[in-house]
Protein backbone atom coordinates (compact mmCIF):
# COMPACT_ATOMS: atom_id res chain seq x y z
CA UNK A 1 0.00 0.00 0.00
CA UNK A 2 1.24 3.56 -1.29
CA UNK A 3 2.08 6.18 1.75
CA UNK A 4 0.19 8.12 -0.01
CA UNK A 5 -2.99 5.76 0.93
CA UNK A 6 -1.22 5.34 4.58
CA UNK A 7 -1.50 9.00 4.97
CA UNK A 8 -5.25 9.06 3.74
CA UNK A 9 -6.42 6.47 6.08
CA UNK A 10 -4.96 7.89 8.95
CA UNK A 11 -6.20 11.21 8.19
CA UNK A 12 -10.02 9.82 8.01
CA UNK A 13 -9.57 8.29 11.32
CA UNK A 14 -7.85 11.32 12.74
CA UNK A 15 -11.34 13.45 11.66
CA UNK A 16 -13.25 10.17 13.32
CA UNK A 17 -11.91 10.59 16.38
CA UNK A 18 -11.81 14.05 16.45
CA UNK A 19 -8.01 14.18 16.75
CA UNK A 20 -5.73 16.97 14.92
CA UNK A 21 -3.59 15.68 12.46
CA UNK A 22 -1.42 18.17 12.07
CA UNK A 23 0.93 18.95 9.18
CA UNK A 24 4.35 18.07 11.65
CA UNK A 25 2.26 15.48 12.50
CA UNK A 26 1.62 13.89 9.19
CA UNK A 27 5.33 14.59 8.29
CA UNK A 28 6.72 12.49 10.81
CA UNK A 29 4.15 9.96 10.19
CA UNK A 30 5.04 10.36 5.88
CA UNK A 31 8.80 9.73 7.01
CA UNK A 32 7.95 6.68 9.66
CA UNK A 33 6.20 5.13 6.53
CA UNK A 34 8.96 5.09 4.23
CA UNK A 35 11.60 3.60 6.34
CA UNK A 36 12.18 0.03 5.94
CA UNK A 37 12.23 -1.30 9.82
CA UNK A 38 12.98 0.48 13.00
CA UNK A 39 13.86 4.22 12.85
CA UNK A 40 15.18 6.31 15.80
CA UNK A 41 13.51 9.92 16.90
CA UNK A 42 16.84 11.17 16.19
CA UNK A 43 17.11 9.95 12.20
CA UNK A 44 13.79 10.85 12.31
CA UNK A 45 14.76 14.68 13.58
CA UNK A 46 17.59 14.79 10.72
CA UNK A 47 14.62 13.70 8.34
CA UNK A 48 12.10 16.24 9.69
CA UNK A 49 14.60 18.95 9.66
CA UNK A 50 14.82 18.95 6.03
CA UNK A 51 10.75 19.42 6.10
CA UNK A 52 11.16 21.62 8.70
CA UNK A 53 14.67 23.53 9.40
CA UNK A 54 13.38 24.80 12.90
CA UNK A 55 12.21 21.05 14.03
CA UNK A 56 13.61 20.28 17.45
CA UNK A 57 13.60 16.98 19.63
CA UNK A 58 10.71 17.62 21.62
CA UNK A 59 8.77 18.50 17.89
CA UNK A 60 9.62 14.72 16.80
CA UNK A 61 8.54 13.42 20.49
CA UNK A 62 5.35 14.97 20.77
CA UNK A 63 4.39 13.67 16.97
CA UNK A 64 6.10 10.13 18.07
CA UNK A 65 3.73 10.36 21.05
CA UNK A 66 0.95 11.55 19.01
CA UNK A 67 1.58 8.54 16.05
CA UNK A 68 1.08 6.01 18.92
CA UNK A 69 -1.26 6.90 20.90
CA UNK A 70 -3.07 6.44 17.66
CA UNK A 71 -1.35 3.47 17.14
CA UNK A 72 -0.23 4.08 13.66
CA UNK A 73 3.12 3.12 15.40
CA UNK A 74 5.12 0.96 17.10
CA UNK A 75 7.80 1.48 19.63
CA UNK A 76 10.58 -0.95 19.58
CA UNK A 77 11.16 -0.62 23.43
CA UNK A 78 14.61 -2.94 23.09
CA UNK A 79 16.32 -0.34 19.78
CA UNK A 80 14.29 2.70 21.86
CA UNK A 81 13.25 3.23 18.33
CA UNK A 82 9.94 3.17 15.96
CA UNK A 83 7.73 1.12 13.43
CA UNK A 84 5.10 1.74 11.33
CA UNK A 85 2.24 -0.23 11.57
CA UNK A 86 0.19 -0.70 8.80
CA UNK A 87 -2.95 -2.46 10.05
CA UNK A 88 -3.17 0.72 12.24
CA UNK A 89 -6.92 0.91 12.11
CA UNK A 90 -7.32 -2.29 13.55
CA UNK A 91 -6.63 -3.73 17.00
CA UNK A 92 -3.95 -6.19 16.68
CA UNK A 93 -2.11 -8.03 18.77
CA UNK A 94 1.62 -7.24 18.41
CA UNK A 95 4.70 -9.53 18.49
CA UNK A 96 8.10 -8.34 17.26
CA UNK A 97 10.94 -10.45 15.34
CA UNK A 98 14.08 -8.41 15.49
CA UNK A 99 17.37 -9.60 13.89
CA UNK A 100 20.66 -8.34 15.80
CA UNK A 101 22.45 -8.65 12.51
CA UNK A 102 20.85 -6.26 9.90
CA UNK A 103 18.10 -4.78 12.13
CA UNK A 104 15.27 -6.39 10.24
CA UNK A 105 11.99 -5.93 12.19
CA UNK A 106 9.37 -8.18 11.61
CA UNK A 107 5.77 -7.58 13.33
CA UNK A 108 3.59 -10.66 13.92
CA UNK A 109 0.01 -10.80 15.01
CA UNK A 110 -0.08 -13.99 16.48
CA UNK A 111 -4.16 -14.16 18.67
CA UNK A 112 -2.76 -17.85 21.00
CA UNK A 113 0.95 -16.01 21.60
CA UNK A 114 -1.11 -12.93 22.91
CA UNK A 115 -3.65 -15.16 24.52
CA UNK A 116 -1.58 -16.90 25.91
CA UNK A 117 1.02 -14.52 27.43
CA UNK A 118 -2.65 -12.39 29.01
CA UNK A 119 -3.65 -15.88 30.53
CA UNK A 120 -0.34 -16.59 32.38
CA UNK A 121 -0.65 -12.69 33.74
CA UNK A 122 -4.39 -13.48 34.85
CA UNK A 123 -3.10 -16.64 36.78
CA UNK A 124 -0.30 -14.50 38.34
CA UNK A 125 -2.75 -12.46 39.04
CA UNK A 126 -1.45 -9.26 37.14
CA UNK A 127 -3.10 -7.17 35.17
CA UNK A 128 -1.52 -6.07 31.71
CA UNK A 129 -1.87 -2.28 30.93
CA UNK A 130 0.33 -2.29 28.16
CA UNK A 131 2.28 -5.15 25.95
CA UNK A 132 5.60 -5.37 24.28
CA UNK A 133 7.01 -8.86 23.00
CA UNK A 134 10.16 -8.62 21.39
CA UNK A 135 12.50 -11.57 20.32
CA UNK A 136 15.85 -11.18 19.21
CA UNK A 137 17.98 -13.48 17.08
CA UNK A 138 19.26 -13.67 13.20
CA UNK A 139 16.75 -13.45 9.97
CA UNK A 140 17.18 -15.87 7.16
CA UNK A 141 19.56 -13.64 5.44
CA UNK A 142 21.90 -13.11 8.12
CA UNK A 143 21.40 -16.73 8.81
CA UNK A 144 22.97 -17.34 5.39
CA UNK A 145 25.87 -14.42 5.90
CA UNK A 146 27.02 -15.98 8.69
CA UNK A 147 25.78 -19.00 10.66
CA UNK A 148 25.90 -20.53 14.06
CA UNK A 149 27.06 -16.19 15.17
CA UNK A 150 25.73 -15.18 18.19
CA UNK A 151 24.87 -11.20 17.95
CA UNK A 152 24.34 -9.37 21.30
CA UNK A 153 21.27 -7.66 21.82
CA UNK A 154 21.90 -3.48 21.23
CA UNK A 155 21.94 -1.65 24.23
Amino acid sequence: MSIQHQLERADLLCKQRGVRFTPTRRNVFTLIASFQGAVSAYDLLDKLKELEPNAKPPTVYRALDFLLTQGFIHKVESLNAFLFCEHFDEDHPMQLLICNGCGLVVELHDAAIHQAFEQQAKLNGFAIISQSIEAHGQCQQCQKIAPNTQHQVPS
